[in-house]
């Protein structure tokens, strides 16, 4: 006869680690998290705390862009909020019939005329604001699709153009420019850096990007908070992120 089998010792099973989590989509789409070939360098987009942004100041004239086509009809007609904003322009700038007029401390009057006709050769000048840490005047250009803004210089009138209000450093010498098209792409997406110092304004870098960049506030002089928007499976989300765009 076989002897009985003994009972084994139960021995107890090392614990189940949890599986690790799954990071968002959002940090796996790695297009999103650098702005290549800017001269000699890699610049690197990292996440940033909405919280953060929104303790920051975001300029007067950084006009929202209408969420609707209600909102884009009372948009257009701008003469209304431009009337306004005249009012406290001062001399050197005012508004005759179709022509905004704007007048530099040591060059010619810089004469805007708007031609309102209903297809591509449209173009609307508004008036938005000026800019004193600059020495500019802030226009807003409305196309017959899309637009862009400009610069007008308050000391010769030397045009400057932009593609998206100048948003500038606390410390004045940068100012940035972010726009967001993702959508339509009546306009460029993509980011700018100028250079604010002296009395040229210049073109550091700029960047045509498939993502959007909306509202740049500045946490210091040399780094930038953003709504980065993008399209992901047929619609447009945001992320705030964070850019150093000085060196």
């Amino acid at each position: 006869m076989q002897p009985a089998e003994k009972q084994r010792p139960s021995v107890a099973l090392p614990p189940q680690l949890p599986k690790p989590p799954t990071p968002p989509r959002i940090y796996r789409l790695a297009h999103l998290d650098t702005i290549v070939q800017v001269p000699g360098r890699v610049l690197r987009i990292y996440p940033a705390p909405r919280p953060v942004y929104d303790k920051l100041e975001s300029p007067a004239w950084v006009i929202a862009k209408p969420a609707s086509a209600e909102e884009e009809e009372s948009f257009l007609d701008f003469t209304v909020e431009e009337k306004r904003r005249l009012v406290h322009a001062g001399a050197q700038v005012l508004r005759t019939g179709r022509a905004l007029r704007l007048r530099p401390t040591k060059g010619p009057e810089v004469r805007l005329l708007n031609n309102p006709v209903g297809n591509e050769q449209h173009v609307a000048y508004e008036y938005v604001t000026s800019l004193p840490e600059i020495k500019q005047w802030l226009v807003s250009v409305h196309l017959y699709e899309g637009g862009y803004y400009m610069l007008v210089d308050q000391r010769n009138g030397r045009r400057t153009q932009l593609m998206a209000p100048p948003v500038i450093s606390p410390d004045g010498r940068h100012f940035v420019c972010g726009n967001s098209d993702v959508l339509a792409h009546f306009e460029p997406s993509g980011l700018q850096l100028w250079s604010a110092e002296g009395s040229n304004l210049r073109l550091l870098w700029e960047r045509q990007t498939e993502w959007g960049c909306t509202n740049p506030r500045w946490l210091d002089n040399k780094t930038i908070l953003f709504e980065q928007d993008f399209f992901d499976k047929g619609d447009v989300d945001t992320r705030v992120v964070r850019l150093n765009v000085v060196p």
